[in-house]
């Protein structure tokens, strides 16, 4: 079977996209697993396929480079410029993903920007947090993080008893500014450091507002700078959460399976 497919990349966070509006394709774990291999395959950190939605622009399916489904942030703004490209979207729009339904637009810089579904709780462990953003997420404040030991200690905690079944992302973060931050992450389901993560990086933003609580916050990763905007609640919950970013098409090509 060949597919055709585009690779995007979303502050260096890349992904294999699929326009399945006809339902034709599906994918097993190890299909995901080959085609997400950088040896053996594409390479990518996940892929995803758009699909028809009843009510909204699209739906979103996202798998992990392991083949586990999640929300992916990076993602999620690299499907809406796809599904812009499709003609699906122009302007603002609204999709389906994995924890439910997300606004979108596209703005005038070309980046775009996204809203990220209301954070209820957020754990406080002793100098560290842990936070849902739509996946999991350890959070830990260090110091220079750009030297930061990123996959030696993030493995550990990913793996660690407290997170167990599921485990969690982790990551490692930075005050650069009062509203500036630096975010290294070690990504569940890619199992390695990715350059951007969107979720954790709207995470650790979140987190910083009990230190410095301004929006936006500006922030600095391996693959490119972001900007996540949020309203923080007196009961330590948010709202009104955007992650803000470029995304773009690297090429096209068609899938061998």
């Amino acid at each position: 079977m060949t597919i055709p497919f585009q690779k995007y990349q979303a502050t260096g966070n890349d992904f294999v996209i699929v326009d399945n509006r006809e339902w034709k394709y599906s994918f097993s774990v190890d299909a995901v697993k080959r085609i997400c291999d950088r040896k053996f395959g594409v390479g990518a950190d996940g892929i995803m396929l758009i699909e028809r939605h009843p009510s909204v622009d699209f739906n979103l399916i996202y798998f992990n480079a392991d083949g586990s489904p999640s929300l992916c942030g990076n993602g999620s703004r690299a499907a809406v410029k796809m599904a812009s490209e499709l003609g699906l979207v122009d302007g603002p729009s609204k999709f389906n993903a994995f924890d439910g339904i997300h606004e979108a637009a596209l703005l005038p810089t070309g980046n775009v920007r996204l809203k990220m579904n209301d954070v209820k709780e957020v754990r406080n462990l002793e100098k560290d947090f842990f936070i849902n953003t739509g996946s999991p997420h350890f959070i830990k404040w260090v110091h220079q993080v750009e030297d930061y030991p990123v996959f030696d200690q993030g493995r550990k905690i990913r793996y660690s008893e407290a997170f167990q079944p599921d485990g969690t992302n982790v990551n490692f973060v930075e005050q650069l500014s009062n509203n500036s931050i630096f975010v290294r992450t070690y990504e569940r389901g890619v199992e390695n450091e990715t350059l951007s993560c969107g979720t954790g990086v709207t995470a650790a933003a979140l987190t910083s507002a009990f230190y410095h609580n301004i929006s936006p916050v500006t922030v600095k990763t391996l693959g490119g700078e972001l900007s996540v905007e949020f309203k923080s609640e007196h009961d330590g919950s948010f709202i009104d959460i955007f992650l803000i970013g470029p995304a773009k098409k690297v090429f096209t090509g068609v899938l061998e399976l």
